[in-house]
């Protein structure tokens, strides 16, 4: 609908900044599976609050000064971090918006509100990522041997673990986790170090032959070496 003369005046004189603003940023909980374990990129906090702590790489939202100059976008915003804090480009990774987390306190310095996210990165992909500049030390760590972490960020990794394990179980998710050819072994080590459980491996076949019947992976060409004899190799099918 086309703004009114009414209107245009209205927001002419409109001042923000009779109105409380809180701060908005976004944060990122950045999964991989390594040895057979899942883990997650925390960086240590370079300066205060929570200064030497660990913490969920993000950043502020960029938000711009006028009406007409309104900042980025959320989405934006994540992809921006995901590259400033890893050096991965969004198309290389699993990434989508998990929860809304604005607690008052969670933040000492002023009210922040975060929007937080999810990033998938397969275990191929795990030697290229080039933590950012801003914090003393970036690695890679086991969810279940997290150290305390600052803010309210053991909750945002509680909640981004739980979503994971559920869309596991109806959607191509766990596809994220593993190289883009993968054996039969690989993929279910996926489930187990998501789920926290192990599957065994009869059970866990038929499943992966659901999968493939259905068209959802397909034979890659080629094999993987193995210690025993070379396994054939899947992927994904394209859609």
């Amino acid at each position: 609908m086309a703004s009114t003369k009414e209107e245009r005046a209205f927001l002419a004189s409109y001042r923000p900044g009779d109105f409380p603003r809180p701060a908005i940023t976004v944060d990122l909980v950045v999964l991989t599976i390594v040895d057979g374990a899942l883990e997650v990129l925390l960086v240590r906090r370079n300066e205060h609050p929570w200064k030497g702590a660990w913490a969920l790489p993000g950043g502020f939202l960029r938000v711009g000064d006028s009406r007409e100059q309104q900042g980025e976008d959320l989405d934006d915003a994540a992809q921006r971090e995901l590259e400033e804090e890893t050096g991965l480009s969004p198309k290389q990774v699993y990434l989508e918006q998990l929860y809304t987390f604005g607690r008052a306190g969670r933040d000492p310095r002023m009210r922040v509100v975060t929007v937080a996210y999810y990033a998938l990165v397969r275990p191929d992909l795990v030697p290229l990522v080039r933590p950012g500049g801003d914090a003393q030390a970036a690695a890679w760590q086991r969810v279940a041997d997290k150290p305390r972490l600052a803010f309210d960020h053991a909750q945002i990794l509680e909640v981004a673990v739980e979503r994971v394990r559920g869309k596991l179980e109806y959607s191509d998710l766990a596809f994220a986790l593993v190289p883009a050819t993968f054996t039969i072994p690989e993929l279910r080590a996926v489930y187990e170090a998501v789920k926290g459980t192990t599957y065994d491996p009869g059970n866990f076949r038929r499943r992966f032959q659901r999968l493939l019947s259905d068209g959802i992976i397909e034979r890659a060409p080629g094999k993987r070496i193995t210690a025993s004899k070379p396994a054939v190799i899947y992927r994904l099918r394209k859609r």
